[in-house]
């Protein structure tokens, strides 16, 4: 952006309105922004408007006076305010995530009025678009996430036919890759950025990772989406699931073996998974299964970068990245020796804890969408509707099974229901047809022992239903910062809709 040049061709009167124009536009700018401040041409932090100021307490500031002087690259983390000033060239829309949040952001150059527009750079402007673009984008993100998702099924479907042919000796076999990306992670609650903000640096790195969380929650996911997101993503993507491999074929399945090794062995030989990821990622999952006698091989390939096929004595280095994931307390195995400690903290060097699902409710309604339409596509159905009664229902839930079981209870509600709009009694019978003996409330009565709150939960379904509503419209609110529509949209409901039941509650 540059300042209204003064043009002796136009009119005076005109010259008059483009000036005006420029001020108006920087006026909108800041009134309409969640947030705005410019920097000058050392990149220095000169001026905050009123929407930024609530943006410091996060970024560790109590007042603008702390704010204000400071170079841009040293308060706001991650800002690319800088290339704009060394380039000259504007970014208009970003994504930008820091301890402050995530945000869509456009970036403006501000150059020395000149004739022909084309002066030096003195500054430039820095503008919030969103700061909640998870909720306010969600209808782009889920369709961006679900054209994704078929874009990562074809390649899988690629390098599946590719796989078989280089099995039959035919050549050109293509790599395994990622199939999902950061976009797949669906959640705006702060856990679910949270963890998103650990994995996004942990792809940066080439250290070890350690998935760490319970079944369902999405550490296979956060893998394929780091790997993705880091240096290697164009290199291959190997998974192993430790868990589903027998014992007797680990070793094999790990580092190969050569032609002859065992009886039936393969008289070519085979690379083993540490093989195949060479040049990219191999993840480990379920690694809290893996028997002790494997995990001081594994240990050594790890340290020293070369494997052993079995029943070779050559060392075959690799270069691959390794991210392990596990359900299991790796703690307590290595407490009671079932898990080496130095292989443990040979893994443990960035560890991500994977939220469950309880952990992280407010993202219920946007999981709902999002897996409705991929369970559709798979069964040829409509997505169901859940009104907000269904979803205030599903957010009382425990969900021992954590997204996994939400994915089986919306494909159950898919088939069983006669409706494409589900309510909360309409759920409430499929769930208790589909095996689910009670229907959980919200962990805050399910926790209580407060005589007077078991005796409420034997009031009628309409009136907890109701109470579920209030308390669902009330963690929406609070996801959203108070905001309405954005609020009305995160619960699938009209904003009038949202105001009649904030007014009648």
């Amino acid at each position: 952006m540059s300042a209204a040049p003064s043009d002796p061709t136009l009119p005076q009167d005109a010259q008059g309105i483009l000036a005006l124009a420029a001020r108006s536009m920087f006026q909108l700018f800041s009134s309409i922004s969640q947030g705005m401040f410019l920097i000058d041409r050392s990149g220095r932090i000169v001026w905050v408007n009123e929407g930024y100021r609530r943006f410091l307490p996060a970024l560790g500031f109590d007042g603008v006076d702390q704010f204000v002087g400071h170079m841009v690259e040293e308060v706001i983390p991650n800002t690319q305010m800088r290339r704009v000033l060394e380039t000259g060239e504007p970014v208009l829309v970003d994504l930008l995530t820091n301890k402050a949040g995530t945000f869509v952001v456009s970036r403006l150059p501000l150059r020395e009025e000149h004739d022909d527009g084309t002066g030096p750079v003195i500054g430039a402007i820095g503008i919030v678009l969103f700061d909640h673009p998870q909720t306010t984008l969600q209808p782009l993100v889920a369709k961006f996430a679900l054209l994704q998702r078929d874009l990562d099924e074809a390649r899988r479907e690629l390098a599946s036919q590719a796989s078989r042919a280089a099995r039959n000796g035919l050549e050109g076999g293509l790599p395994r890759q990622a199939k999902y990306s950061f976009a797949s992670f669906i959640g705006s609650s702060p856990a679910a950025v949270e963890v998103k903000r650990h994995a996004r640096r942990a792809a940066q790195s080439t250290s070890p990772v350690l998935l760490l969380g319970e079944t369902g929650t999405g550490k296979e996911l956060l893998a394929h989406a780091i790997h993705g997101a880091s240096a290697r993503a164009a290199g291959p993507f190997v998974s192993v699931n430790i868990a589903a491999v027998p014992d007797t074929l680990l070793e094999a399945e790990f580092f190969g073996f050569a032609p002859g090794a065992f009886t039936g062995a393969d008289r070519r030989g085979r690379e083993g998974k540490f093989k195949f990821a060479d040049g990219g990622t191999l993840f480990l999952d379920e690694i809290g299964d893996m028997p002790l006698t494997l995990q001081a091989k594994l240990l050594r390939a790890l340290q020293e970068g070369e494997i052993e096929p079995l029943g070779s004595n050559k060392l075959v280095a690799f270069d691959a990245r390794v991210i392990a994931a596990t359900s299991r307390d790796l703690p307590a195995l290595v407490a009671q020796g079932r898990f080496r400690e130095d292989l443990y903290y040979r893994l443990n060097v960035l560890p991500i804890r994977v939220p469950p699902l309880r952990a992280r409710r407010s993202d219920i309604p946007a999981l709902v969408e999002a897996l409705g339409d991929e369970v559709a596509q798979r069964t040829g159905d409509a997505p169901p509707e859940l009104l907000p009664d269904a979803l205030a229902l599903l957010a009382g839930q425990h969900w021992r099974g954590n997204i996994r079981e939400l994915r089986n209870v919306l494909e159950q509600v898919t088939m069983r229901s006669d409706s494409q709009r589900i309510d909360a009694a309409q759920l409430e019978r499929i769930l208790r047809e589909a095996g689910l003996e009670q229907v959980e409330l919200p962990a805050t009565l399910q926790t209580s022992q407060d005589a007077g709150e078991q005796a409420a939960l034997l009031r009628p379904l309409s009136q907890q239903v109701a109470e579920l509503e209030r308390k669902a419209i009330a963690a929406a609110l609070a996801s959203t910062g108070g905001n309405k529509l954005a609020t009305a949209r995160l619960l699938g409901i009209s904003r009038a809709t949202l105001y009649e039941r904030m007014a009648n509650p």
